[in-house]
């Protein structure tokens, strides 16, 4: 399936009430990687099962509140992947790719000593999500996602256990009243 305006890295994906089960029900996800080869992301919203000062101590004090792994997705679920926001936007410190304006990613090989006071924001996550070339795009006409703008509070805000919510809110019309739909509805427990 192609759109004629695809997906991009740096935009969000959001489940929308047809993914109602799984990893992916009431996610948010942030696109890294979107282009002919097929889409890769993090799920934003989802703490992960296993402790970040378990797996990774040293870079615990680095990341931002609240200091735990979150599930990234499925794919590779014993990997890490790091989302860090630049502290010096003009700056692209060793072990650093962008992904969109000053938000990219931080290899975890990178010494930690190097990582220090260079960037402001760091979230780690277990496994990211993916999709096949063609797969994302016809999810999106499916109706199972909705893309949505990112904004840098929602990458690395304090509480994502709301940001389901929060980020439909911010939409128009039918996407907004999402936000309301009470979670037995649309049959995700917790």
């Amino acid at each position: 399936m192609i759109l004629a305006d695809p997906p991009r890295a740096g935009e969000l994906v959001i489940a929308t009430s047809a993914v109602t089960s799984g990893i992916f029900a009431r996610s948010v996800i942030y696109l890294l990687d979107a282009d002919e080869q097929g889409s890769l992301g993090v799920i934003l919203n989802t703490p992960a099962p296993m402790d970040l000062a378990e797996v990774l101590p040293e870079w615990v004090h680095l990341t931002v509140p609240p200091q735990t792994l979150f599930q990234g997705g499925p794919v590779s679920p014993n990997g890490a992947v790091c989302l860090a926001r630049l502290h010096h936007p003009s700056e692209e410190p060793p072990g650093w790719r962008r992904v969109s304006g000053p938000v990219g990613l931080l290899h975890l090989d990178t010494p930690v000593e190097l990582v220090e006071g260079a960037y402001s924001d760091l979230r780690i996550f277990a496994g990211y999500s993916g999709w096949e070339p063609g797969q994302l795009e016809g999810e999106i006409v499916r109706g199972d996602w909705v893309r949505a703008r990112a904004h840098e509070e929602d990458l690395f805000g304090s509480d994502p256990q709301t940001l389901w919510r929060r980020v439909l809110r911010r939409q128009n019309g039918e996407l907004a009243m999402m936000a309301t739909m009470p979670r037995e509805h649309d049959g995700h427990v917790n």
